[in-house]
């Protein structure tokens, strides 16, 4: 691994903030939203990614996310950088941007809908590795939204032929993945959660945090939980992840990131607005989210 990228604890996968008709960024509620996550400690951003809508943000909008979170963060903590899609050449080059406006890693999510084999996935992720210099590269297996799944064998090709490839988020809900992964490479590479609920289950059996969602909204309360697994307190771990594993919950009722937009549009942090295929949290979702979120900062566990 790359010593001089420190991947662990909780890291954001950033929402975008649009204006309420969705056609251009807030820059001023990002900016706030970014000033928050750092002033609670987290431990990493993640711009760009599928929280922060990347499919339907334009070449400007990414360049513009990035390049203010570099700002904002100071060197402070790493920036991973959302450059994956489903075309090599436009990820190679969304990459190389990424890497030039100060980003400390690339992160690549699986090519979605073109449903490439395991030669595709290898020639895809190699071909932006090697022609990236030695940036270090996040890889993002989330089978649920891009169909295919990185296997274990491709995988350990990958970090033959590209050792800048250094950590996994894995998404893949299957806890089996991080153990297997864990057996088979050590510390050769860095497995990140990449759901919300299973942190601690993963962080047992290796991964060293979270690439999360809820900490959007609770940065230092995900972070609390990340840290009591660093430190092997487990029954702190476990009290602070039950109680907000509703929120968890609740973020995944519709499809990511409608339900976090609708939480932070009702602390008044942001327009819930969020850009067309995805359609505005419904009222039985609005609804859920006030009440579990409230729930929970009722009853906050210390």
């Amino acid at each position: 691994m790359n010593q001089k990228l420190n991947l662990h604890g909780a890291l954001t996968a950033l929402v975008t903030p649009f204006s309420a008709n969705g056609e251009n960024l807030d820059i001023d509620a990002f900016e706030a939203l970014l000033t928050a996550q750092l002033e609670s400690g987290i431990d990493g951003l993640v711009p760009c990614g599928t929280t922060g809508e990347s499919p339907t943000l334009t070449d400007q909008e990414k360049r513009d996310i990035i390049a203010h979170t570099v700002r904002l963060a100071k060197g402070r903590v790493p920036i991973v950088a959302g450059t994956g899609s489903n075309d090599t050449q436009m990820s190679l080059r969304a990459s190389q941007t990424a890497l030039d406006l100060g980003a400390d890693a690339i992160m690549l999510v699986m090519p979605y809908y073109n449903k490439p084999s395991q030669e595709g996935l290898f020639q895809h992720i190699t071909t932006i590795a090697t022609q990236i210099g030695n940036a270090p590269v996040v890889l993002y297996n989330i089978p649920g939204r891009s169909v295919v799944d990185l296997s274990n064998d491709t995988l350990a090709r990958i970090v033959d032929a590209a050792p800048n490839v250094v950590a996994v988020k894995d998404a893949t809900g299957n806890v089996l993945r991080c153990q297997q992964v864990m057996h088979r490479f050590g510390n050769a590479i860095t497995v990140l959660c990449g759901d919300d609920a299973l942190t601690p289950a993963m962080m047992t059996n290796g991964a060293l945090g979270v690439i999360s969602v809820t900490s959007n909204l609770y940065p230092d309360r995900v972070s609390a939980v990340c840290r009591a697994m660093k430190d092997s307190n487990i029954a702190l771990a476990r009290r602070l992840h039950l109680a907000l594993l509703p929120v968890h919950d609740a973020m995944f009722v519709e499809p990511n990131p409608v339900p976090i937009k609708a939480a932070l549009a009702s602390k008044k942090r942001m327009h819930p607005t969020v850009r067309l295929p995805l359609s505005p949290a419904s009222r039985t979702t609005q609804d859920l989210v006030s009440r579990v979120t409230a729930a929970y900062e009722a009853t906050e566990v210390a």
